[in-house]
């Protein structure tokens, strides 16, 4: 395969499933073919940066779905001094914005990734 800039859908469609071809052969990395499989993927990565972003994750949402994971209600927040019943009602329902801290001690303390927060 002649490897190129990826300028269309089509395109891709078809690096796709080269690359797929090129897997069930599994090419020494160093070989020829392991190359080009090698360029060929940052060549579908770099156009899939900028044709099929994935978009950013809701911060609040992450709260609710660490939460629920968890099995950490409302007033579990309340006890660990996120604030009051009201205020983590209001963040929840994001009547209130989200803080610097809170946001830092989501993070710290429930796992949640910082990029969520601070892209």
């Amino acid at each position: 395969m002649k490897l190129q800039i990826i300028k269309s859908e089509a395109e891709y469609e078809r690096y796709l499933a080269w690359v797929d071809q090129m897997f069930d052969r599994n090419p020494p990395i160093d070989s020829p073919e392991g190359e080009e499989l090698q360029v060929a993927l940052l060549l579908i990565k770099q156009y899939e940066d900028l044709h099929h972003q994935i978009p950013k994750p809701d911060p609040i949402e992450a709260i609710k779905l660490k939460m629920q994971e968890s099995g950490i209600r409302n007033k579990d927040l309340v006890a660990r001094n996120y604030g009051s019943k009201g205020h983590i009602s209001s963040l929840l329902n994001r009547r209130k914005p989200l803080t610097l801290e809170l946001a830092k001690r989501f993070s710290k303390e429930m796992g949640i990734p910082a990029e969520v927060f601070f892209g």
